[in-house]
């Protein structure tokens, strides 16, 4: 039995506006899956046979992330995040302030913090910047999010541990073709702060955060990204395949020795298990809807709408991973859903499983940052910026997206490199 196009579409649809409602994705997602295999002409058993089939596929990567869990609490509890990301503002100075701030969120998101800790763990340094130098809100603002979405391609995270498994990559491998990306994300975040730094809202002494606590040593706090990400690397270099669900926690725990907290390793333990709950139960709303949507004739709709159009194979990649992302307002939730429904079909049509997964990706960062999502609320928070500015750093924020992306294509689609 098949779910037919438009009954997929209008699950989708439906768990967009459940989202828009704040309703909790996971149900958003659980409902708009039921609804679509209903509407698409399924009946119940098979429409939940597709559900639990679309779950079940999500199984590992949900194992994995809740061991990643262990490295994002003791990252931001231990306040290696917080000393990291100063390290950086330190090291390149005021004169590079926007710099530092992309960097200092690319580098917390590529060591496996989550993109929303990530920019409000350097909001508060972002706002001292802003302050201090005279830059505007959306400045800062914008060279955090562009920073942390250029850091997700290049991470021990969900999204990158979803697709590995979606096209059965080694996680390193993955995250290291997803630097040529996130350099250019870097560089195109980077110039145009500079070209908002007088536009928008300022930042008052009122709102100046306080100063934070005795924070540990940089090179203390980059032990525990560090380890996890070489024995990672075990494998492609000395064939010694060490999973993340093992390398991860690993590298966690040294690092909470190695800074001397030992003693709250079970408080960081419960914190990053708290941290990465709903991310995981998303997984498993995800993965619903793309048993739906995989099982339904919409993959192959979009797949001949490609064709006609004269555009190539790979071009499923990129495009899937915007609308997903888009629609999903999740860079997680796009990537998952874009990987678990069309790396077979790309697969088949002779686009190499690293591409696709690459270019997925960075197509998910285009407009992961959709108002439906709670990352345009939170990431405004973070700064004290009203809605009505937040809505007008989307078209920037966009932009940097999509230079990831074209990025990708054109090194992983276009020159067929890989």
């Amino acid at each position: 039995m098949t779910v037919t196009a438009v009954g997929a579409l209008a699950g989708l649809i439906l768990s967009i506006i459940l989202i828009l409602i704040k309703i909790p994705p996971v149900y958003s997602l659980l409902a708009g899956a039921a609804a679509g295999g209903l509407l698409g002409g399924a009946d119940l058993p098979a429409t939940v046979g597709f559900i639990m089939e679309g779950a079940e596929g999500m199984i590992p990567a949900v194992m994995r992330v809740i061991a990643a869990g262990i490295l994002a609490g003791v990252m931001i509890d231990s306040g290696a995040a917080s000393s990291i990301a100063a390290g950086v503002v330190r090291l390149l100075g005021q004169k590079r302030a926007l710099l530092a701030l992309v960097l200092a969120t690319a580098v917390l998101t590529a060591v496996g913090v989550f993109i929303v800790i990530a920019v409000m763990t350097v909001a508060s340094i972002a706002m001292a910047v802003a302050y201090k130098a005279n830059f505007s809100r959306p400045s800062v603002l914008l060279a955090m999010v562009g920073g942390g979405k250029a850091g997700n391609l290049i991470s021990p995270n969900p999204n990158t541990i979803a697709l590995s498994d979606a096209f059965d990559l080694p996680l390193t491998t993955l995250m290291a073709a997803g630097l040529p990306s996130a350099f250019a994300g870097i560089i195109v975040t980077y110039l145009i702060a500079e070209r908002l730094k007088s536009r928008g809202s300022f930042v008052v002494h009122k709102e100046m955060p306080e100063e934070s606590s005795k924070l540990p040593h940089p090179a203390a706090a980059a032990t525990a990204p560090v380890t996890a990400i070489l024995l990672l690397l075990a494998g492609p270099v000395a064939g010694i395949e060490i999973d993340p669900l093992i390398a991860l926690p690993a590298g966690a725990v040294l690092g909470a020795i190695v800074m001397g907290q030992s003693s709250q390793l079970n408080a960081f333990f419960i914190s990053g298990l708290n941290k990465v709950s709903a991310v995981a139960v998303l997984l498993l709303g995800t993965g619903a809807i793309a048993g739906i949507i995989s099982n339904s004739m919409l993959p192959a709709l979009i797949t001949g709408t490609i064709e006609a159009g004269g555009l190539p194979a790979y071009a499923i990649a990129p495009l899937s991973g915007i609308f997903m992302g888009g629609a999903t307002a999740s860079t997680t939730a796009g990537s998952v859903v874009a990987g678990e429904v069309f790396s077979g079909t790309l697969l088949e049509l002779g686009v190499s499983a690293l591409a696709g997964a690459v270019m997925i990706h960075a197509g998910a960062t285009v407009l992961d940052h959709m108002p439906h999502g709670s990352f345009f609320h939170a990431s405004a928070a973070s700064v004290g910026m009203t809605i009505k500015e937040r809505l007008k750093l989307f078209p920037y924020e966009t932009a940097a997206g999509f230079v990831m992306a074209l990025t990708a294509t054109i090194i992983y689609g276009i020159t067929g490199l890989f």
